[in-house]
């Protein structure tokens, strides 16, 4: 029963920690001068994705036998996986949530829609311009994985070199995305900001408060996500579960939490591009950091199980991308794609049994 209470405790503490988090990081990108896309393609996914990336580090480094450092392998895999997901899934959920909201609010005369109202359920989620922009870095990613994927399924001498190709790959993204970012924000009107919550009466905060904020608020995300993990390895088998399923199933979802916890945030306060960019920036650097690393401490090679999530996510990606050049994107369409998950936890049955 405590493992379940800690599992309670871990979430709360990781939400609550995410509100700092997308308070501190919005004014971290206005004293960077960084547009307002990129805070969250950049700032937040970096910020929420680092961690992440060290415990692969950690795990492909320090692992004494392959088993061990293939933990790092899973990781670098199943990360992508519950962004593609669970978080477009509960992003669009989120949405759906909020404008229903807003109409029940309407009906009872408790006042309409704020100024940046969540798309009904058949409303594309912007204009060919914002689709254009939300394409953009699953362009990004889908070759990336593709070739990540490819590389698990061969073996040759200077493979481990290859990893080094994936940290130049996301400098390239980052660059260009500060770039862009800031073009596409200067025709944008600014949007006020929320006062920074550890100095709430400052119109302005001090630099040094934003930069404590962002940092005390990334060190509770980061041991609150991996105490959290570490309750659902106990939980697992508690439940029936074996220690394999857990790890594929359970662990992808509770190490990317914070990213969905910011989703959750942002929609909330209705930044509904804010959101979608920290998902797509955190699945980005998961398509090449820990990819890079896993590629030089380890062998790569995939089984059944990870070509299967690969296979799930490059399928949902597809179906995103697809949508969205067609400027289809509409919230209930982002829900569907929870239900990629679900069809990659139906698939496991028979390749684990």
């Amino acid at each position: 029963m405590i493992h379940f209470v800690l599992l309670i405790v871990c979430a709360v503490a990781i939400y609550l920690s995410c509100e700092w988090f997308v308070n501190a990081v919005e004014w971290l990108g206005e004293r960077l001068n960084v547009g307002k896309t990129a805070v969250g393609t950049i700032l937040a996914a970096f910020g929420t994705a680092l961690p992440e990336s060290v415990v692969t580090l950690v795990a492909v480094t320090t692992g004494a036998t392959d088993e061990a450092k293939n933990i790092g392998v899973g990781a670098a895999m199943g990360g992508p996986l519950a962004l593609a997901t669970v978080a477009y899934g509960v992003t669009g959920a989120m949405l759906l949530l909020k404008r229903r909201r807003e109409r029940a609010a309407v009906l009872v005369g408790a006042g309409g829609p704020g100024p940046d109202p969540a798309p009904s359920n058949g409303e594309a989620l912007g204009d060919a311009k914002d689709m254009k922009r939300l394409a953009k870095d699953q362009k990004w990613f889908l070759p990336i994985f593709v070739v990540k994927v490819s590389l698990g399924l061969v073996a040759f001498a200077f493979k481990p070199a290859l990893g080094v190709l994936f940290f130049a790959a996301y400098a390239v993204y980052f660059w260009r995305e500060i770039r862009s970012s800031r073009a596409d924000d200067d025709a944008e009107d600014e949007e006020e900001l929320e006062p920074l919550k550890l100095q709430p009466k400052a119109a302005s905060p001090a630099t040094w408060a934003v930069a404590v904020q962002t940092l005390a608020a990334l060190v509770v995300i980061f041991f609150a996500a991996h105490f959290f993990v570490k309750q659902l390895d106990v939980i697992g088998p508690m439940l029936g579960l074996s220690a394999t399923v857990t790890a594929l199933l359970l662990s992808p979802v509770a190490t990317e939490l914070p990213e969905i916890m910011n989703a959750v945030i942002w929609v909330r306060q209705g930044k509904t591009r804010l959101a979608l960019a920290n998902i797509s920036g955190s699945m980005m650097i998961q398509a090449t950091v820990p990819s890079g690393i896993g590629l030089i401490f380890t062998r790569w090679h995939f089984d059944g199980a990870l070509l299967w999530s690969g296979l799930i996510t490059t399928a949902a990606i597809v179906y995103l991308l697809l949508t969205m050049r067609a400027h289809k994107l509409t919230p209930a369409r982002l829900a569907v794609a929870t239900g990629f998950y679900v069809v990659f936890a139906v698939g496991l049955i028979p390749i684990l049994g």
